[in-house]
Parts: C-alpha cells; structure tokens; sequence
C-alpha cells in the first residue's frame, strides 16, 4: 500500500506538467491566484508500502477542488531519464462527509489516460494534510525504483504562474525529480497481539480462517495448487522436522508466503507439550528454526499445540516466546476421514464471521479433504464470506525488510 501524506487540496487527475486531464480536489482558488505552495514532500518505502508526504502552506477541501480548478498529484518518473509515467492524485469523497479518494492515469507520449480510481485508504490528518495508503501493485507497479515529483496546479486562466511555462500555472516540488530507492519486501516475521488463547476472530465482518494441520506432506503442493486457483489464503501450522522430507528445500514455504498464505508453528515432533517447561520450549524453538531456515528470515508468531493439548503454563510460555496460541471453533475431524460430504457439511453448517475451521494438509491420506475444499470455499463465497489468515483475522502486524 501506498502511505500518502498530503498538505493541500487536491482532486482528479491533471494530465502531467504540459498535458490536460481530469479535474482534481482543492479549496476554492481566487482569482489570479499562484498555485498552492509545497513547504515540503517525500517518497519512500515502508515495508509493503510506499509513503507520500506533502506539507503545504493552506488549509484545503478535496471536496472543493474540482470546481477550483485545482489539482495536487504524485508524478512518477523513469529512473534513467525522470519522463513521467503516471500520476497519482487525490480527488473528494465519493459522498459528503466520506473519505478522499485517489486515482491514477497512465501518461505516455500521447498524453495522460483515463482515470481510474486506486484501492486505497485516505484518511485526513488535519487541514493542510491527509494520509492515504495503497499498494504499488494498485497503479499496476512493481518494487523499482524511480523518480517523483509533487505537481500543484490550477487551470484558472487568470492563475499567477510562479515561472512561466507550457504547461500553465503549475508549480513543481522539488525542482528536479527525486529519487526513491525501492526494493522487493521479505516478510520476516509478524507481531503476536491482543489475547495469549484464540479460538476464533472478531464477529464483524463476513471473514474466515482455514488452517491446515501437519504438514509440509506429500500432498501439500496440492493444497497449495487449489488455495492458488481459487485465490485464498489460508494458515498453515507446520511441524519442524517434515520441512527436510517435505518441504522441498523450503521451497513449499516460499511459495506459501509468496501466495499471502502465513505459517505457523505446530512444534517440531508434534508430541504432547502440554506440560510446558524446556521440552515445550525447545519443541517450539526447533520448529521456528527450520522454518526460518527454509523461508530463509521468516519467524512465525503464531503457535498450535498437537493435538489441541493445552495448559495454562503452556500458553505463558508460548507467550514468552513471542507466539499467540490459536486452537479453533470449526472442526470437521477431517483427520479421521468421515468422507469428503462429512467434511463439507461440517464446515459449511457451522461456519460464522470470525470462524477458525481446523483441516489437515498432512500426517496421512488428505485427499477427502482436498475434495471437499471447492464446494466449501464456492458456497461460503456465495454466502458473502472472505477467506483471510489468522494474522489478517486477528488484525495482527506484519513484519517486513
């Protein structure tokens, strides 16, 4: 997501400093006004998002802007040569008293294209700032890096330019383009938050959490081949010493990652920890080890105890260790095989917002519950709901370098 810190108003595109576009937000401009100044902006990465800041000299309403005639936006540039490629620019909510929005328009030599409305979170953070976060993926880039440029404009043909130039009057911030250093994230850990205990997530909102058991397994890969095709996440709690025999090399748990699934620890035997102490520990530790080793940085926060075992002392020390202990609310006992309509009754009948269903993707034959996945997944959908990971479900951080 892209983190957006804006100073003054701003509104639908402007085609790029010597093209036409659509009209973008701000508060009413006098006439023979300059354009709104820039004291101040910068583009940088954060994790999985970029963050844009603006600080200008006046209060704004992107509610206002388009009647204005005023435009604010993000010039993104080619490294090598600083050309522009696209802009970025805030326009005024999509009803009165809502949240700003952004859109995006593709420039080449033709000029600027048509606008198109950014997933995005626009929150404002005072009268001459708001925030807004979004992915780069969102304005169709990816983890490059490139040059920027804040544009300030107004289209009033009485406008004061601050130099004069084709374009109109429009001022750029800074003079020469910027450089911001990009680079691919790696997700190496997440933050364990809120209670020690979950069996289940916040009942707001239609979101589920599928978790899979036991694994890496020999069937893994079709899990994953299923959960990719449908586009869903899932949890996936793993047992340390399968990742040599199973995981490929860690290349299972890189897929995982890389599709937004998460992974768990699910201790490195599967014994019965349940008695806590320095073999709990060492089981818990030894399973986080591999697990770094084949995702090469990434660190779990999320614990399963085998076979659901648990004890008040086991929690605190699972705690200590920087783990959330999850159990789950929906269990179709897929690991007994009660035949593939069992498994999808189950899940279905007693699915509700904020659910944890417990599967299996490993320690013996999963195809029953392979089978039963499509018709789960397609009625829940049908039914409104959205697959997440128990760290989106728990609304848990990610941690990225």
């Amino acid at each position: 997501m892209l983190l957006l810190v804006v100073g003054l108003g701003t509104g639908a595109a402007g085609a790029g400093p010597a093209r036409s576009g659509a009209a973008a937000s701000a508060g009413a401009a006098p006439s023979g006004a300059p354009p709104p100044a820039i004291d101040a902006a910068s583009l940088t990465q954060s994790g999985q998002d970029l963050v844009w800041t603006v600080a200008m000299r006046a209060p704004f309403s992107p509610a206002a802007a388009s009647a204005a005639g005023r435009s604010l936006c993000l010039l993104l540039e080619r490294r090598d040569n600083g050309s522009v490629t696209g802009q970025l620019c805030v326009i005024g909510p999509r009803a009165p008293g809502g949240s700003p929005r952004l859109v995006y328009q593709r420039v080449t030599r033709a000029g600027a294209g048509p606008a198109t409305a950014v997933s995005a979170t626009v929150i404002r953070s005072g009268a001459r700032a708001l925030t807004a976060t979004f992915r780069p993926a969102a304005i169709g880039s990816a983890y490059r890096s490139m040059r920027w440029q804040v544009l300030s404009r107004v289209r009033s043909p009485t406008c004061i330019a601050p130099a004069p130039s084709p374009a109109g009057c429009l001022a750029l911030f800074p003079a020469r383009p910027a450089l911001a250093m990009l680079h691919t994230p790696q997700l190496v850990g997440c933050t364990a938050t809120g209670p020690a205990l979950v069996y289940d997530g916040p009942s707001r909102g239609r979101e589920i959490a599928l978790t899979f058991d036991d694994g890496p397994w020999y069937q893994t890969p079709q899990f994953l081949d299923l959960l990719e095709r449908y586009s869903v996440t899932a949890t996936f709690f793993e047992i340390g010493r399968q990742l040599a025999e199973y995981g490929e090399n860690g290349a299972i748990e890189r897929r995982m990652l890389a599709d937004g699934d998460m992974i768990g620890d699910h201790t490195w035997s599967h014994p019965d920890v349940a008695g806590a102490g320095s073999f709990a520990q060492d089981q818990i530790e030894d399973a986080a080890d591999a697990i770094r080793t084949a995702t090469r940085g990434f660190t779990p926060c999320l614990f399963r105890a085998p076979y659901g075992d648990l004890s008040p002392a086991l929690i605190s020390e699972a705690r200590s260790l920087g783990y959330t202990t999850i159990q789950w609310n929906v269990d179709p006992r897929d690991w007994a095989l009660p035949g593939v309509a069992e498994i999808e009754s189950n899940v279905i009948d007693n699915a509700h917002p904020g659910a944890i269903v417990e599967l299996h993707d490993g320690g013996g034959n999963r195809s029953q519950t392979l089978a039963a996945l499509p018709d789960i997944i397609d009625t829940l959908r049908g039914r409104g709901y959205r697959f997440v990971t128990v760290t989106q479900l728990l609304g848990q951080r990610l941690v990225y370098r």
